[in-house]
């Protein structure tokens, strides 16, 4: 994989389709070369974000709804404008409170998602 394999300076929301991961779960790859990613997840209310971690950094915004967010033994409930950072290997879920959006951004990228 070239670094700018799917990286484009500009990104059409609306073209880019929904795949679902869970029940009341679903994500879009925005864009991401090797060393970053941008991946909206949108939540129906009751949706899990299972509990796991990875190697990746992560920041998060909650672009609308409200997350119950855990990251290692602590729990917090998020809304819209809020923001959260994982740092690698620490283990993290989602629990969706009211129907929502987040923005995940990855560094180094999720090779896994694509």
């Amino acid at each position: 994989m070239t670094e700018t394999s799917f990286a484009t300076r500009f990104v059409d929301d609306q073209s880019i389709p929904w795949e679902s991961v869970a029940e009341g779960v679903k994500r879009k790859i925005m864009t991401y070369d090797t060393n970053l990613m941008m991946v909206k997840v949108a939540f129906e209310t009751g949706g899990i974000g299972t509990l796991h971690e990875h190697r990746h950094t992560q920041i998060s915004y909650v672009e609308s709804g409200a997350f119950d967010i855990t990251i290692a033994d602590e729990t917090k409930t998020l809304r819209t404008g809020d923001a959260y950072y994982i740092p690698p290997n620490i283990r993290h879920g989602a629990v969706c409170v009211e129907a929502g959006v987040l923005v995940d951004v990855f560094t180094p990228m999720r090779e896994d998602f694509v």
